[in-house]
């Protein structure tokens, strides 16, 4: 038996009243003296028996009247155990759990594994359980069943949070479509979470859980946070020999509920402690430091950037790789040379090249019929400068050699050049296809309409490219290339293309100031030096990656069985099937090892997922809940609303109130007779 309201039980102490009452009113019979008894009445014994058995019938009505009373106010009802009644409505329930990188910040990872057994364990036999641990997209998943049990195994099981960034709405798409194969009618969403404001980022504009999917959040990052992230570092891309005059820029910035005023930052190279800064953050949240580096070799370089003073260690370092290469060859063809300066076609760029002492650059110039595969094989960038249609079937064939291995070409032609000829010699590694040359009228002249500031070359430049091309040529770009910059009349102005394992780029004008001022512009001197020292960049050198980045691996090995990839604890990367990409997953320095050669690989978390900002869980709730679902219930509203359906066909208490109404009717028979 159960009760629907079993506070009026209480009311079962009334029934000592009527025994109180009887107590208290028992009368002890008074002792008369008397001269004679012949004058008094014997009573019968037989009649002070039934006159007690009178009254203590009395006295059992009176108290059975106030027990059924109360038991009438607190509604019985038989044959339904409160378990079974919960039982009667089995649900599905999917656990969203959170191994992002934030749930690495104090023990949410920890609050969180005791939410998803704990709800588990509310759970009864019979219902339906599936867990999904996700990150940016789903990390393990456990299909919808009844095994409780193997559902508690799988949560504890978990390898725990990893280094991804946090997304709600694919693992909620998942879990949504799972509950679309559910048996149960009742169905709920459940998300363990530390609510991280970035979650929601790039959310699918207007969808929703489907109608009868409830959602419920569990939030396990609330209180203080204190954090400091590097949220930018700039190292050069490559670093020239017997220079001393680079830097590496870090952005740090403080993060979470609570505002740091201090951070120190330390530079590592090759685990080698270099400088040390600190910096203000009082006054503003983020602050840039300038950190020196210096090498005394050459080659490949490990850097680190360390930043503390917070309650977050896991993003406190920036990783990245620094290649410290000799001078860049440069070798120029001089198509046009000339005795006078003012006419040679390579004057200003050779001025732009070689300004200074301390220029990253070696300078070499031929002629055309001085061009040679051991001149080529010195050089780590060729300039081409109004030729290209004078090169001989040989020459021609050297170039593409050149470029296919890896070395890069820059054309500029001019008015020296044939189309026929130079698409003839030139047509395999050259992007475009020459069409028409115009020559400058002083009347006529193109500027740059639009250009890919995206790009190495064009990014560092902020000038606006003011430049008049009174002479140009008109092209056809080719399939594989792609336009940098174009004229204001349509024709591309600035085109690169990939060859082999080299790079080529054209620009569709001269480099000195015969069809052009470009040579005057202030731009013109980094203009040449980014191009070159983009061109002479070996393809796949990043400096550093992001977790859920995909890191091409083809050029370091043929097939997965002879590449070798190990995390900074020398543990063992496994690649997927027999791909040669890996999907960065971990921080740190992973070195890559085959037979044709070694490469290390610097991985960084995303700078979003150090942001300690949350969202509520009410405004999640609000996003993903579809309007036509009725609000998620707890288990005791819940048992209390069956029991109230279970108890109304059977209204005990109407039974009770009608013997209550007899036993009244003879309590007061039975009191009339008693005390007549």
């Amino acid at each position: 038996m159960s009760f629907l309201t079993p506070l009026f039980l209480f009311g079962l102490l009334a029934a000592a009243i009527p025994i109180a009452i009887h107590l208290i009113r028992k009368e002890k019979p008074p002792k008369l003296v008397f001269s004679t008894l012949r004058f008094l009445k014997t009573t019968s014994k037989k009649l002070v028996l039934f006159q007690r058995i009178q009254q203590w019938l009395l006295l059992l009505l009176r108290a059975g009247l106030i027990c059924l009373l109360v038991f009438a106010f607190a509604r019985p009802l038989f044959d339904s155990s409160i378990s079974q009644l919960v039982d009667s409505e089995p649900e599905s329930v999917v656990i969203l759990l959170d191994v992002s990188m934030s749930m690495r910040y104090g023990n949410r990872y920890e609050q969180a594994i005791e939410a998803a057994l704990d709800t588990i364990g509310d759970l009864s036999a019979g219902d339906q359980i599936g867990v999904i641990a996700f990150g940016s997209a789903a990390v393990s998943v456990r299909e919808l069943d009844s095994d409780l049990d193997g559902a508690r195994s799988f949560v504890r099981d978990l390898d725990g949070p990893g280094f991804d960034t946090t997304r709600f709405m694919p693992v909620l798409r998942l879990a949504n479509d799972m509950l679309e194969s559910a048996q149960f009618q009742s169905k709920r969403v459940q998300l363990i979470s530390d609510f991280q404001a970035t979650g929601l980022m790039d959310e699918d504009s207007g969808w929703q859980l489907s109608p009868g999917v409830n959602f419920d959040g569990i939030d396990v990052g609330q209180g203080a946070s204190r954090n400091l992230y590097l949220a930018d570092v700039r190292s050069p891309s490559q670093l020239i020999e017997s220079r001393s005059d680079y830097a590496v820029l870090a952005r740090v910035r403080s993060a979470g509920s609570v505002h740091v005023d201090e951070a120190s930052l330390q530079l590592f190279i090759d685990g080698q402690a270099q400088e040390r800064a600190r910096v203000s953050l009082v006054d503003v949240s983020e602050q840039v430091v300038r950190l020196p580096v210096s090498f005394d070799s050459l080659g490949a370089h490990r850097g680190e950037i360390r930043v503390g003073s917070d309650d977050f260690d896991q993003d406190n370092s920036y990783f990245f790789t620094l290649n410290v290469i000799p001078k860049v060859r440069v070798l120029v063809v001089n198509g046009e040379p000339s005795s006078n300066w003012f006419e040679d076609e390579a004057h200003w760029f050779s001025l732009a090249v070689s300004a200074s002492e301390e220029s990253p650059f070696t300078l070499t110039s031929v002629e055309t019929s001085q061009l040679s595969s051991a001149v080529l094989a010195a050089s780590d960038v060729v300039v081409m400068l109004n030729g290209g249609s004078d090169l001989s079937s040989t020459q021609a064939r050297d170039i593409e050699n050149f470029v296919e291995s890896g070395g890069s070409l820059f054309l500029a032609p001019g008015d020296k050049v044939d189309a026929q000829g130079f698409n003839q010699r030139l047509g395999a590694v050259s992007p475009v296809r020459l069409i028409q040359s115009t020559e400058p009228t002083g009347a006529n002249y193109l500027m740059v309409a639009d250009l890919d500031r995206r790009h190495p070359v064009l990014l560092a430049l902020e000038s606006e490219w003011n430049v008049r091309f009174e002479g140009y040529w008109t092209s056809e770009p080719l399939e594989d290339a792609r336009v940098l910059m174009e004229f204001d009349s349509g024709a591309p102005a600035f085109i690169e293309k990939s060859f082999g394992q080299g790079n080529v780029l054209l620009l569709a004008s001269t480099l000195d100031t015969e069809w052009n001022n470009l040579p005057l512009q202030s731009f013109f001197l980094p203009f040449v030096h980014e191009t070159l020292r983009y061109l002479a960049q070996p393809a796949n050198t990043e400096k550093a990656y992001q977790v859920g980045d995909v890191i091409d691996l083809t050029n370091m090995a043929e097939n997965a069985a002879s590449l070798r990839l190990s995390n900074a604890l020398g543990e063992s990367i496994s690649l997927d099937g027999e791909s040669l990409v890996y999907s960065a997953r971990e921080i740190g320095f992973i070195e890559a090892n085959s037979p044709t050669g070694n490469a290390v690989l610097a991985v960084n978390s995303v700078p979003e997922e150090s942001q300690l900002e949350r969202v509520s869980v009410t405004a999640v709730q609000d996003r993903v809940t579809n309007p036509d679902t009725r609000p998620v219930q707890s288990d005791s509203v819940r048992t209390a609303e069956l029991l109230v359906a279970r108890e109304g066909p059977q209204r005990l208490w109407w039974w009770i109130l009608l013997i209550t109404i007899l036993l009244l009717l003879a309590e007061t028979r039975v009191a009339n007779t008693t005390y007549r």
